[in-house]
């Protein structure tokens, strides 16, 4: 049981308390209409091809390497291979080629480096493996269906 001269030895922390509450973040700029547009559209490809899983996360103000992750669940090497080819020719196709592509012989992780888009097209098996939406749980997720 604490007695009332143990209370009253404990440091007093409401300043630290009260500035720590008191921060708040900067606000982020408003997304690249481009950039954004170019997540959902490779979301969308990625759905269409038969992928699972899929999910883009708002890195915006939380990873120096990027703005938006683009990860969905392959079914097989094949598609995966023809998802991540069908998504670099879209970036190719529309002034934004892949600055780097990495896993295509594999297929198990496919990865597609628009610099401020990374696509991650993972196996089932290294999709749960790394689980990056557990790494990134604070990230906003974006909408990307297609209306109804």
């Amino acid at each position: 049981m604490l007695n009332d001269k143990h209370m009253t030895e404990q440091p007093d922390n409401t300043n630290e308390d009260a500035e720590a509450a008191e921060f708040t973040p900067p606000p982020l700029p408003p997304p690249d209409p481009k950039v954004l547009s170019f997540a959902i559209e490779a979301a969308r490809i990625a759905s269409d091809s038969n992928c699972e899983e899929l999910l883009v996360l708002d890195l915006r103000g939380r990873s120096p390497v990027t703005d938006y992750y683009v990860i969905a669940t392959g079914t097989s090497d094949r598609q995966m291979r023809a998802v991540g080819e069908e998504i670099a020719l879209y970036g190719k196709n529309n002034d934004a080629p892949a600055w780097h592509k990495a896993g295509m012989d594999s297929a198990s992780w496919i990865l597609l480096d628009f610099v401020d888009v990374v696509v991650h097209l993972f196996s089932q098996e290294l999709r749960h493996h790394y689980d990056l939406e557990l790494l990134w749980g604070d990230a906003p997720r974006i909408e990307w269906q297609r209306p109804e």
